[in-house]
Protein backbone atom coordinates (compact mmCIF):
# COMPACT_ATOMS: atom_id res chain seq x y z
CA UNK A 1 0.00 0.00 0.00
CA UNK A 2 0.62 3.73 -1.21
CA UNK A 3 1.12 5.92 2.27
CA UNK A 4 -0.46 8.63 1.87
CA UNK A 5 1.45 11.93 3.73
CA UNK A 6 -0.41 13.95 5.46
CA UNK A 7 -0.97 17.88 4.35
CA UNK A 8 -2.95 19.46 7.34
CA UNK A 9 -0.85 21.46 9.84
CA UNK A 10 -3.10 20.66 12.66
CA UNK A 11 -2.17 17.12 12.52
CA UNK A 12 1.24 17.05 12.00
CA UNK A 13 3.34 16.08 14.69
CA UNK A 14 5.37 19.01 16.68
CA UNK A 15 9.02 18.64 16.36
CA UNK A 16 11.44 20.53 18.09
CA UNK A 17 14.48 21.77 16.50
CA UNK A 18 17.64 20.34 17.79
CA UNK A 19 19.58 22.20 19.78
CA UNK A 20 23.46 22.07 19.44
CA UNK A 21 25.09 20.45 22.09
CA UNK A 22 28.05 22.08 21.95
CA UNK A 23 26.08 25.20 22.26
CA UNK A 24 24.51 27.07 25.24
CA UNK A 25 21.87 29.56 25.24
CA UNK A 26 23.74 32.72 25.72
CA UNK A 27 22.81 34.23 29.40
CA UNK A 28 21.75 37.76 29.61
CA UNK A 29 24.18 40.73 30.59
CA UNK A 30 24.06 42.49 34.12
CA UNK A 31 22.96 45.50 32.41
CA UNK A 32 20.36 43.74 30.46
CA UNK A 33 19.24 42.00 33.61
CA UNK A 34 18.98 44.76 36.11
CA UNK A 35 16.95 46.55 32.97
CA UNK A 36 13.98 43.65 33.17
CA UNK A 37 14.08 43.87 36.96
CA UNK A 38 12.87 47.54 36.78
CA UNK A 39 10.52 46.74 34.58
CA UNK A 40 8.97 44.11 36.56
CA UNK A 41 9.07 46.46 39.34
CA UNK A 42 7.29 49.19 37.10
CA UNK A 43 4.35 46.57 35.95
CA UNK A 44 1.43 46.93 39.36
CA UNK A 45 0.84 43.77 41.17
CA UNK A 46 -1.51 41.12 39.42
CA UNK A 47 -0.46 42.35 36.16
CA UNK A 48 -0.45 40.38 32.96
CA UNK A 49 1.54 41.46 30.30
CA UNK A 50 -0.48 39.97 27.74
CA UNK A 51 -3.50 41.01 28.91
CA UNK A 52 -2.54 44.92 29.33
CA UNK A 53 -1.55 44.06 25.20
CA UNK A 54 -5.44 42.99 24.78
CA UNK A 55 -6.02 45.88 26.99
CA UNK A 56 -4.20 48.58 24.50
CA UNK A 57 -5.24 46.98 21.12
CA UNK A 58 -9.17 47.46 22.16
CA UNK A 59 -9.12 51.16 23.50
CA UNK A 60 -8.70 52.15 19.89
CA UNK A 61 -11.90 50.36 19.13
CA UNK A 62 -13.60 52.13 22.37
CA UNK A 63 -12.80 55.44 21.92
CA UNK A 64 -14.48 55.12 17.83
CA UNK A 65 -17.19 53.79 19.23
CA UNK A 66 -17.94 56.55 21.71
CA UNK A 67 -17.33 59.22 18.49
CA UNK A 68 -20.01 57.34 16.60
CA UNK A 69 -22.54 57.51 19.20
CA UNK A 70 -22.12 61.75 20.02
CA UNK A 71 -22.32 61.99 16.37
CA UNK A 72 -25.81 63.19 14.84
CA UNK A 73 -27.83 59.95 13.12
CA UNK A 74 -29.07 61.54 9.84
CA UNK A 75 -32.16 59.88 8.45
CA UNK A 76 -30.87 57.90 5.18
CA UNK A 77 -27.36 56.92 5.77
CA UNK A 78 -25.59 54.55 3.46
CA UNK A 79 -22.04 53.32 4.69
CA UNK A 80 -19.00 53.36 2.46
CA UNK A 81 -18.04 50.03 0.44
CA UNK A 82 -14.62 48.68 0.64
CA UNK A 83 -12.87 49.42 -2.68
CA UNK A 84 -12.19 46.17 -4.94
CA UNK A 85 -8.81 45.14 -4.80
CA UNK A 86 -8.43 45.99 -1.09
CA UNK A 87 -7.69 43.99 1.26
CA UNK A 88 -10.75 43.92 3.58
CA UNK A 89 -12.15 42.14 6.09
CA UNK A 90 -13.98 39.27 5.63
CA UNK A 91 -16.45 40.40 7.97
CA UNK A 92 -17.08 43.43 5.88
CA UNK A 93 -17.18 41.92 2.55
CA UNK A 94 -21.01 41.36 2.49
CA UNK A 95 -23.54 43.94 0.45
CA UNK A 96 -24.13 46.77 2.85
CA UNK A 97 -27.70 48.02 3.22
CA UNK A 98 -29.71 51.82 4.01
CA UNK A 99 -30.58 52.52 7.32
CA UNK A 100 -33.95 54.78 7.39
CA UNK A 101 -34.91 56.14 10.70
CA UNK A 102 -37.92 58.28 11.09
CA UNK A 103 -37.80 61.60 12.83
CA UNK A 104 -39.03 60.33 16.80
CA UNK A 105 -36.33 57.59 16.36
CA UNK A 106 -34.30 60.56 15.49
CA UNK A 107 -35.43 62.72 18.95
CA UNK A 108 -35.01 59.42 20.64
CA UNK A 109 -31.45 58.72 19.90
CA UNK A 110 -30.44 62.97 20.03
CA UNK A 111 -32.17 62.71 23.94
CA UNK A 112 -30.18 59.32 24.63
CA UNK A 113 -26.86 61.09 23.12
CA UNK A 114 -27.08 64.42 24.19
CA UNK A 115 -26.63 65.66 20.90
CA UNK A 116 -27.30 69.13 18.93
CA UNK A 117 -29.64 69.38 15.80
CA UNK A 118 -27.87 70.11 12.71
CA UNK A 119 -29.04 73.56 11.56
CA UNK A 120 -31.25 72.72 7.98
CA UNK A 121 -31.17 76.14 6.86
CA UNK A 122 -28.11 76.56 4.15
CA UNK A 123 -29.34 80.37 3.76
CA UNK A 124 -28.86 80.88 7.40
CA UNK A 125 -24.99 78.91 7.60
CA UNK A 126 -23.66 81.15 4.81
CA UNK A 127 -25.03 84.81 5.69
CA UNK A 128 -23.27 84.37 9.12
CA UNK A 129 -20.13 83.00 7.46
CA UNK A 130 -20.12 86.37 5.01
CA UNK A 131 -21.00 88.08 8.28
CA UNK A 132 -17.90 86.62 10.08
CA UNK A 133 -15.47 86.56 6.50
CA UNK A 134 -16.70 89.94 4.64
CA UNK A 135 -15.73 90.64 1.21
CA UNK A 136 -12.81 92.81 0.76
CA UNK A 137 -13.10 95.55 -2.16
CA UNK A 138 -10.43 93.70 -4.03
CA UNK A 139 -12.73 90.53 -4.38
CA UNK A 140 -15.78 92.77 -5.24
CA UNK A 141 -14.16 94.14 -8.12
CA UNK A 142 -12.67 91.46 -9.15
CA UNK A 143 -16.31 89.61 -9.44
CA UNK A 144 -18.75 91.99 -10.96
CA UNK A 145 -21.88 91.26 -12.10
CA UNK A 146 -23.06 89.57 -15.04
CA UNK A 147 -24.23 92.41 -17.43
CA UNK A 148 -22.66 95.48 -15.36
CA UNK A 149 -19.25 97.12 -15.94
CA UNK A 150 -17.92 99.04 -13.45
CA UNK A 151 -16.61 102.70 -14.72
CA UNK A 152 -12.47 103.56 -14.78
CA UNK A 153 -11.45 106.58 -13.08
CA UNK A 154 -11.34 109.70 -15.13
CA UNK A 155 -9.23 112.65 -14.49
CA UNK A 156 -11.05 116.20 -14.39
CA UNK A 157 -10.31 118.11 -16.82
CA UNK A 158 -8.72 121.89 -16.60
CA UNK A 159 -12.16 123.55 -18.08
CA UNK A 160 -14.21 122.09 -14.87
CA UNK A 161 -11.79 123.02 -12.36
CA UNK A 162 -11.40 126.55 -13.97
CA UNK A 163 -15.44 127.03 -13.69
CA UNK A 164 -15.48 125.81 -10.52
CA UNK A 165 -12.83 127.63 -9.45
CA UNK A 166 -14.58 130.81 -11.47
CA UNK A 167 -18.22 129.91 -9.89
CA UNK A 168 -16.93 130.08 -6.70
CA UNK A 169 -15.23 133.52 -6.71
CA UNK A 170 -19.06 134.00 -7.94
CA UNK A 171 -20.81 133.82 -4.98
CA UNK A 172 -18.08 134.66 -2.82
CA UNK A 173 -18.21 138.12 -4.15
CA UNK A 174 -21.93 138.17 -4.61
CA UNK A 175 -22.40 137.35 -1.30
CA UNK A 176 -19.73 139.84 0.53
CA UNK A 177 -21.30 142.77 -2.10
CA UNK A 178 -24.83 141.76 -0.21
CA UNK A 179 -23.24 141.57 3.60
CA UNK A 180 -21.58 145.37 2.23
CA UNK A 181 -24.72 146.89 1.20
CA UNK A 182 -26.92 145.35 4.37
CA UNK A 183 -24.62 147.22 6.62
CA UNK A 184 -24.60 150.27 4.63
CA UNK A 185 -28.23 150.50 4.62
CA UNK A 186 -28.44 149.89 8.49
CA UNK A 187 -25.92 152.66 8.93
CA UNK A 188 -27.44 155.49 6.69
CA UNK A 189 -31.08 154.41 6.17
CA UNK A 190 -31.36 156.58 2.79
CA UNK A 191 -34.25 157.52 1.26
CA UNK A 192 -35.45 158.78 -2.12
CA UNK A 193 -35.94 162.53 -2.38
CA UNK A 194 -39.34 164.04 -2.88
CA UNK A 195 -41.06 166.27 -6.09
CA UNK A 196 -43.38 168.38 -5.04
CA UNK A 197 -45.57 171.64 -6.12
CA UNK A 198 -45.87 174.68 -4.07
CA UNK A 199 -47.71 176.67 -6.24
CA UNK A 200 -48.74 177.46 -10.23
CA UNK A 201 -50.00 180.48 -11.73
CA UNK A 202 -51.76 180.54 -14.84
CA UNK A 203 -51.24 183.58 -16.57
CA UNK A 204 -53.37 183.30 -19.59
CA UNK A 205 -54.88 180.13 -21.85
CA UNK A 206 -57.02 180.29 -24.68
CA UNK A 207 -58.01 178.09 -28.16
CA UNK A 208 -56.85 179.84 -31.39
CA UNK A 209 -59.22 178.66 -34.48
CA UNK A 210 -60.76 176.55 -31.68
CA UNK A 211 -58.25 173.57 -31.33
CA UNK A 212 -54.87 175.21 -31.03
CA UNK A 213 -54.03 175.90 -27.53
CA UNK A 214 -51.77 179.02 -26.42
CA UNK A 215 -51.16 179.01 -22.60
CA UNK A 216 -48.03 180.56 -20.13
CA UNK A 217 -47.78 178.96 -16.82
CA UNK A 218 -45.49 179.61 -13.41
CA UNK A 219 -45.13 176.60 -11.36
CA UNK A 220 -43.28 176.49 -8.40
CA UNK A 221 -41.46 173.17 -7.28
CA UNK A 222 -39.42 171.94 -4.53
CA UNK A 223 -37.22 169.07 -3.65
CA UNK A 224 -37.31 167.81 -0.40
CA UNK A 225 -34.00 165.65 1.02
CA UNK A 226 -35.46 163.69 3.75
CA UNK A 227 -32.13 161.97 4.42
CA UNK A 228 -30.16 162.75 7.33
CA UNK A 229 -26.74 161.55 6.76
CA UNK A 230 -26.80 161.19 2.89
CA UNK A 231 -26.85 164.41 0.78
CA UNK A 232 -28.33 164.13 -2.59
CA UNK A 233 -26.82 165.71 -6.04
CA UNK A 234 -29.59 166.64 -9.04
CA UNK A 235 -27.70 166.56 -11.80
CA UNK A 236 -30.44 166.43 -14.68
CA UNK A 237 -34.30 168.15 -13.71
CA UNK A 238 -37.00 168.45 -16.56
CA UNK A 239 -40.35 169.43 -16.04
CA UNK A 240 -42.97 168.41 -18.94
CA UNK A 241 -46.55 170.13 -18.84
CA UNK A 242 -49.40 168.15 -20.39
CA UNK A 243 -53.02 168.36 -21.03
CA UNK A 244 -55.33 165.23 -21.53
CA UNK A 245 -52.26 163.42 -22.70
CA UNK A 246 -51.00 165.40 -25.41
CA UNK A 247 -47.37 167.51 -24.09
CA UNK A 248 -47.93 171.33 -24.40
CA UNK A 249 -44.60 172.52 -22.76
CA UNK A 250 -41.08 171.53 -21.32
CA UNK A 251 -38.90 173.04 -19.15
CA UNK A 252 -34.98 172.31 -17.89
CA UNK A 253 -33.61 173.10 -14.29
CA UNK A 254 -30.67 174.14 -13.53
CA UNK A 255 -28.77 171.28 -11.42
CA UNK A 256 -28.35 171.74 -7.52
CA UNK A 257 -26.97 169.69 -4.43
CA UNK A 258 -29.49 169.39 -1.33
CA UNK A 259 -28.58 168.77 1.86
CA UNK A 260 -29.77 166.50 4.50
CA UNK A 261 -33.07 167.68 5.78
CA UNK A 262 -32.97 170.39 3.19
CA UNK A 263 -35.45 171.33 0.66
CA UNK A 264 -35.10 173.07 -2.26
CA UNK A 265 -37.52 175.26 -4.70
CA UNK A 266 -37.36 176.24 -8.43
CA UNK A 267 -39.41 178.37 -10.44
CA UNK A 268 -40.30 177.07 -13.31
CA UNK A 269 -42.07 179.32 -16.49
CA UNK A 270 -43.34 177.92 -19.25
CA UNK A 271 -45.14 179.21 -22.39
CA UNK A 272 -47.50 176.97 -24.94
CA UNK A 273 -47.79 178.29 -27.99
CA UNK A 274 -50.14 176.71 -30.97
CA UNK A 275 -50.35 173.10 -29.90
CA UNK A 276 -53.07 171.63 -31.35
CA UNK A 277 -55.12 169.36 -29.39
CA UNK A 278 -57.92 166.60 -30.68
CA UNK A 279 -61.67 167.75 -30.87
CA UNK A 280 -62.27 166.19 -27.84
CA UNK A 281 -59.89 167.66 -25.46
CA UNK A 282 -60.36 171.31 -27.00
CA UNK A 283 -64.35 170.84 -26.47
CA UNK A 284 -62.87 169.75 -23.15
CA UNK A 285 -60.44 172.43 -22.51
CA UNK A 286 -63.67 175.31 -23.15
CA UNK A 287 -66.10 173.30 -21.17
CA UNK A 288 -63.17 173.65 -17.77
CA UNK A 289 -62.24 177.14 -18.72
CA UNK A 290 -66.34 178.28 -18.13
CA UNK A 291 -66.09 175.88 -14.89
CA UNK A 292 -63.28 178.03 -13.73
CA UNK A 293 -61.32 174.76 -12.67
CA UNK A 294 -58.98 173.87 -15.51
CA UNK A 295 -56.24 170.32 -14.83
CA UNK A 296 -52.71 170.37 -15.78
CA UNK A 297 -50.75 167.45 -15.28
CA UNK A 298 -47.00 167.95 -14.64
CA UNK A 299 -44.35 164.93 -15.10
CA UNK A 300 -40.35 165.26 -13.93
CA UNK A 301 -37.43 163.18 -14.62
CA UNK A 302 -34.49 163.91 -12.47
CA UNK A 303 -30.94 162.01 -12.26
CA UNK A 304 -29.93 162.32 -8.67
CA UNK A 305 -27.03 160.79 -6.94
CA UNK A 306 -26.81 160.09 -2.52
CA UNK A 307 -23.58 160.43 -1.30
CA UNK A 308 -22.88 158.02 1.53
CA UNK A 309 -19.28 159.85 2.97
CA UNK A 310 -16.31 160.74 0.93
CA UNK A 311 -15.97 157.01 -1.13
CA UNK A 312 -19.82 155.50 -1.25
CA UNK A 313 -21.99 157.05 -3.71
CA UNK A 314 -25.06 155.76 -6.40
CA UNK A 315 -27.06 157.53 -8.88
CA UNK A 316 -30.54 156.84 -9.66
CA UNK A 317 -33.28 157.65 -11.66
CA UNK A 318 -35.90 159.66 -9.98
CA UNK A 319 -40.35 160.08 -11.63
CA UNK A 320 -42.29 162.55 -10.39
CA UNK A 321 -45.47 162.93 -11.17
CA UNK A 322 -48.30 165.67 -10.16
CA UNK A 323 -52.22 166.55 -10.93
CA UNK A 324 -52.91 170.21 -10.29
CA UNK A 325 -55.98 172.36 -10.35
CA UNK A 326 -56.13 175.77 -11.35
CA UNK A 327 -58.54 178.60 -12.11
CA UNK A 328 -59.19 180.03 -15.37
CA UNK A 329 -57.29 182.95 -16.49
CA UNK A 330 -55.89 185.89 -16.15
CA UNK A 331 -55.25 185.19 -12.61
CA UNK A 332 -55.51 181.42 -12.25
CA UNK A 333 -54.09 180.21 -8.91
CA UNK A 334 -53.44 176.55 -7.61
CA UNK A 335 -56.66 174.91 -6.26
CA UNK A 336 -55.55 171.56 -5.35
CA UNK A 337 -52.86 168.91 -6.42
CA UNK A 338 -51.43 165.62 -6.04
CA UNK A 339 -47.70 164.18 -6.42
CA UNK A 340 -45.94 161.22 -6.40
CA UNK A 341 -42.10 160.50 -6.30
CA UNK A 342 -41.02 157.03 -7.56
CA UNK A 343 -37.90 155.69 -8.65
Amino acid sequence: MNRHHETNPHFLPHQQTPQPRGRSSPSPSPSQQQQQQQQQHARPKGTDPARSRQHQQRRPADSAQQLQAHQPFPSHQQYPQPQEGAGADPAHSRPLRTVTTSPQQQDERRVRFATSPQPTEPRAQSQSQSDAFPLQPSQLQAQPQPGLRVPEPQKTRPLTWFAAVFCVIFWVVIIVGGLIVLIVYMLFRPRSPRFDVSSVSLNAAYLDMGYLLNADVTVLANFTNPNRKVNVDFNYLVIHLYYEGTLIASRAITPFSAASMQTMFADVHMVTSQVRLPIKDSQKFAAQVQKNQIQFQLKGYFRTRSNLGTFLRYSYWLYGKCSVVVTAPPSGVLVSRSCKTKR
